[in-house]
């Protein structure tokens, strides 16, 4: 499964640099489609590795069987 997403960082000099999920799409074939409402998009990440086994929880699929690109 490959996806794509758009975030939005934010982050203080307190804390560690968060970002949230504003758009994310499942490439499927030659199409993308918009999965956004399959997440909690006000949930702040702190990694890119965070999101990517989050979405392995959440398509109960191994972790490698998943690719993760940011745009």
């Amino acid at each position: 499964m490959n996806f794509t997403f758009s975030s939005q960082s934010t982050g203080a000099a307190i804390e560690p640099a968060t970002f949230q999920v504003q758009q994310i799409w499942q490439q499927v074939d030659d199409q993308r489609r918009d999965i956004s409402h399959l997440i909690d998009r006000t949930y702040r990440y702190h990694s890119v590795r965070e999101l990517h086994w989050h979405l392995a929880d959440r398509f109960s699929r191994p972790i490698r069987s998943l690719a993760l690109s940011r745009v």
